[in-house]
């Protein structure tokens, strides 16, 4: 393109009245291509931008055989277009982008990181440099240095130059797209870095207004660096803000206090949960005994709000006590049923054969081997009728 497209002569640009040349469809997407565009196609790690054409939703924007495709949710024709930038999501990914330029700068000039990748995401933003690992006093230097060039206001520029010219400037560049051809786009941090790049950035380095590292995780024998920027940074300080508010009001405790109060909680849930299963135990051990006495060769019970590790253990304290009997325990928890057939070694109960009759009365899902099944049912409506079938093949 000879002409440079209007998100690269004016990256501030919100709207643009233009002309739709062609439309199309791509695998039942309605695209257009415009004479001129305000819209960034995805490409060097920044996202697409989005807004509206003639008042129809740009839901993609990408580079195809030299040409910008804006999909759209619905199809347009040929003739004037409107054109209405979602402002909010550009000037989010030029503080973010900008901000990778300058903490990759600042990376490999005050400590030597090379930068290896780039992502910017959603809600949290990456680098990947050449360092084996990153601590936390070397990323907190590494912060110091790149808000001094935030408050610095360096003056950033974009401008082409040719394959020749490219040789002969200092360039930090992780390398051209394959397959590159024609001139290149340069952007300059005045001072601070030169870098290819054909993305959207700010005028000046003031505009990412801070930039916050978040922490590191090692990959591919280097390390991925953590980064949120702008109107993120503030974002998130509020959303945890909101979350601290919320904690000090259930924990009744100051900031600085919260993660010793919440673990004060955890250590006496920890001992409640202990406590509870052993009353489950012995609960079970009594209900086991009882059941175990009652006579007959098959004994049932059904128990409300019980999980299945509760009725296993229930039938194995009854089949303790008389290894001639079965079992038939029944539970509901939530609107659903689960229900537990088991035999003892001197029971003659078929248990495989009744447990899917008992599966198929009750409209269950379950399986088992041997001397237990078990299964899950959306309600335990047939469950007397269930238990009928069983009493007519006890034996």
């Amino acid at each position: 393109m000879n002409v440079l497209p209007a998100y690269e002569r004016d990256p501030l640009a919100t709207s643009l009245e233009t002309r739709i040349l062609r439309c199309g469809d791509e695998k039942g997407r309605p695209f257009v291509i415009l004479e001129d565009t305000v819209f960034y196609p995805e490409g060097g790690g920044q996202p697409c931008d989005l807004g509206t054409v003639n008042g129809v939703e740009v839901v993609d924007v990408q580079k195809r055989d030299g040409e910008i495709r804006h999909y759209l949710k619905g199809a347009l024709s040929e003739g004037p277009a409107s054109l209405r930038l979602d402002w909010a999501r550009r000037f989010d990914h030029m503080q973010q982008h900008t901000g990778q330029h300058l903490l990759t700068a600042v990376a490999q000039d005050r400590f030597g990181w090379a930068t290896t990748a780039f992502h910017l995401g959603a809600q949290v933003c990456d680098i990947e440099v050449d360092a084996p690992s990153i601590s936390p006093a070397e990323m907190a230097r590494l912060e110091e240095a790149v808000a001094v060039e935030i408050r610095a206001q360096r003056e950033i520029s974009a401008r082409w130059v040719t394959t020749e010219a490219y040789g002969q400037e200092a360039v930090r560049s992780r390398g051209l797209p394959e397959g590159h051809v024609g001139d290149i786009r340069l952007v300059r941090i005045e001072g601070v870095d030169l870098n290819t790049c054909g993305g959207t950035h700010l005028r000046h380095t003031g505009e990412i207004e801070s930039l916050k590292l978040l922490g590191t995780e090692g990959i591919r024998g280097g390390t991925r660096l953590f980064y949120v920027a702008g109107g993120r940074v503030r974002r998130r300080l509020g959303a945890h803000e909101q979350r601290n508010a919320a904690l000090r009001a259930a924990l009744g405790a100051p900031d600085e206090d919260l993660v010793s109060a919440l673990q004060i909680k955890l250590d006496q849930l920890l001992a409640l949960d202990r406590r509870t299963r052993k009353l489950e135990e012995e609960l079970a051990e009594y209900q086991a005994a009882a059941l175990g006495a009652r006579p007959g060769a098959l004994v049932e019970a059904h128990l409300e709000g019980r999980d299945m590790a509760f009725l296993q253990k229930l039938a194995r304290g009854v089949l303790t006590v008389d290894p001639a009997k079965a079992v038939f325990l029944t539970a509901e928890a939530n609107g659903q049923g689960i229900f537990l057939l088991s035999a003892g070694e001197a029971s003659s109960l078929d248990v495989a054969a009744l447990g899917k009759a008992v599966a198929e009365v009750l409209g269950a899902k379950g399986g088992g081997s041997g001397k237990s099944f078990q299964g899950k049912a959306p309600s335990l409506a047939a469950r007397a009728e269930a238990l009928t079938h069983l009493q007519a093949r006890e034996g």
